[in-house]
């Protein structure tokens, strides 16, 4: 890879427009938005689009309203504009699967034509992997188009073995056998994504992750949400299988920055004194636990984790969302008033930032995974599902900033691992490895950093299409 940044190519007006079509879940907006703000600071008109119910909560959130010309941002611009999906309020995940399914194509063919219409014709189309028929709906219409995969690099590689039949993974009952594929670890089957599974409930789902898969190829670009210093070993992998997947391009990691804070994708809204409450607690003392989005506990798992944290002795931070927050244990937000804060959502970059902020106790999806990296902060893993299997893996024993909570899940667990790392014999050995951590995320996004370079690239590789040059698929390849 070069160390030097590209030269930005100078963007004339009008700007080639980039029209991004995001998944309507919180773990794909949050990367999906972050990225298209990187691209209209370095001067593209981005629009960023998803379900016209999500988009009613992003809108109310951010405050950029839909539809116009947006917002200036560094030397481009960024606006908001939704299918017209008459989604309503999907909560299922099969229901909304399939309610994508057969509106979404039409209703993304019509939006694009909105934007010829509106004399902002599009340039390039980028989708992301919960929605297959992005790509072919650009490909009708002459467009072309990316795809950003919002999981790790290593998550990758093992759908791609599993579509290409290039791997057979054990039993699932068979806990001592390894799987070893190019550039990673050897896995057990419990570290696999959950989605490639017999047992894997979310059939649908995994459905159209594959299918993206099978046709990834038809895409120009793939990116995806890390940084080339985190996974060089399966990065550089990858071009060796066969057939080869199309270059992983890494911009990441995707996570709030200060000065493109003002456009958020937030679905729910953070809990008021969140900040104020751990500016009145001591340097790395808090424990600050979220499951995401999407996780559900059952109640004698919520009971035990509630349990574990009051007795861990250590102010805490918990997030419990308003659909588990009843099943909550009576009385128990009296009895740990003044030393744990129990919230509906919270502002996660600005907690995982804050200098009280001692340990996260993760799901470890991935965003979560990327967020607590670029802060710096060690992890008590307690992996549910998908992909968070594999995060946890890496999280735990590669990266090596953090502990797992040993299943199946009890309070005295949580209480063990909490203390692990955060006075544990090997917490400052793991609070190490998370500064250094943060320090190359850091580096990556900075100006001429690794990710910010592939930025750069791909932007100067659209102007240059948009203005007649010949564009070079590979070239975005060669930087990595």
């Amino acid at each position: 890879m070069g160390e030097e940044a590209p030269s930005p190519v100078t963007v004339t007006s009008p700007a080639p427009h980039l029209l991004l079509i995001c998944f309507p879940g919180q773990g794909h907006v949050n990367p999906m938005l972050r990225l298209a703000k990187r691209f209209a600071a370095k001067g593209l008109l981005v629009t960023f689009s998803t379900t016209s119910d999500a988009g009613a909560k992003i809108t109310a959130s951010t405050g950029v309203a839909a539809g116009g010309d947006g917002v200036p941002l560094g030397l481009g611009r960024i606006r908001l504009e939704f299918l017209d999906d008459h989604s309503g309020d999907v909560s299922a995940l099969d229901d909304l699967m399939r309610h994508l399914q057969s509106t979404g194509p039409p209703a993304f063919a019509e939006l694009i034509r909105r934007q010829e219409e509106a004399g902002r014709p599009v340039s390039c189309v980028v989708g992301n992997p919960f929605l297959p028929w992005a790509v072919d709906v650009a490909h009708d219409a002459g467009i072309p188009s990316a795809v950003l995969w919002v999981q790790s690099c290593a998550v990758f590689s093992l759908y791609y073995h599993h579509v290409h039949g290039l791997v057979e993974f054990p039993a699932e009952d068979d806990l001592d056998a390894r799987v070893q594929l190019p550039g990673l670890p050897a896995l057990s089957v419990a570290d696999v994504p959950s989605f490639l599974l017999p047992s894997n409930p979310f059939k649908l789902l995994a459905d159209e992750i594959l299918k993206q898969f099978r046709t990834i190829h038809k895409a120009s670009w793939v990116f995806v949400n890390s940084f080339s210093e985190l996974e060089h070993d399966v990065v550089d992998a990858l071009p060796g299988l066969s057939p080869p997947p199309p270059p992983l391009i890494p911009v990441g990691p995707l996570v709030e920055l200060e000065e493109d804070s003002a456009v958020r994708g937030d679905m729910l809204k953070a809990a008021d004194g969140v900040v104020g409450w751990l500016d009145a607690q001591a340097p790395r003392s808090v424990v600050y636990a979220s499951l995401g989005s999407v996780v559900v506990l059952s109640a004698e798992q919520l009971a035990e984790l509630a349990h574990g944290l009051a007795s861990s002795g250590r102010p805490f931070l918990w997030v419990v969302r308003p659909d588990c927050s009843s099943m909550l244990p009576e009385g128990y937000l009296g009895s740990v008033a003044g030393r744990g804060m129990v919230v509906p959502w919270s502002p996660q970059d600005q907690v995982l930032a804050h200098p009280s902020t001692a340990c996260f106790l993760t799901h470890c999806g991935w965003n979560s995974t990327l967020e607590t990296l670029a802060a710096g902060v060690p992890v008590v893993a307690f992996p549910q599902w998908g992909d968070q299997c594999t995060d946890a893996k890496y999280l735990v024993e590669e990266f090596k900033m953090g502990v797992r909570i040993s299943a199946p899940l009890r309070r005295d667990a949580v209480q063990e691992a909490v203390e692990a790392a955060v006075g544990g014999p090997d917490a400052e050995t793991m609070a190490e490895n998370a500064r250094a951590w943060s320090a190359a995320a850091k580096t990556a996004v900075s100006r001429g950093g690794s990710s910010d370079r592939h930025v750069q690239a791909f932007v100067d590789e659209i102007v240059a299409r948009a203005s007649g040059a010949q564009g070079d698929k590979q070239h975005l390849a060669v930087e990595q």
